[in-house]
């Protein structure tokens, strides 16, 4: 991958991430999760997709629509376990 490719993948993996952030809420710090969360969902996308051969959406080297799959779902999925709150006390 080149360099330009590489910087378009962040561009577009952060980009996910601010939207997620304006869609479902919260502070910097949780705008700096949904960032990291979107990063590496993008990036584990793209791996994938060139472990199984699944190329959907190819943009150059950059397997787009499977980087962007992972990205949404790693997004979701943190988001969901991020939001659960352990009970401090027993209800027994």
């Amino acid at each position: 991958m080149t360099l330009p490719t590489l910087l378009f993948a962040l561009l577009i993996a952060l980009f996910y991430g601010a939207a997620y952030h304006l869609i479902r809420g919260g502070g910097f710090w949780r705008l700096l999760f949904f960032l990291g969360l979107s990063v590496s969902g993008f990036v584990m996308g793209h791996l994938v997709g060139i472990w199984r051969g699944w190329m959907v959406i190819p943009l150059g080297s950059l397997n787009l629509g499977m980087s962007s799959f992972g990205s949404i779902l790693i997004l979701v999925i943190g988001d969901w376990l991020s939001r659960i709150e352990s009970g401090r006390e027993s209800k027994v």
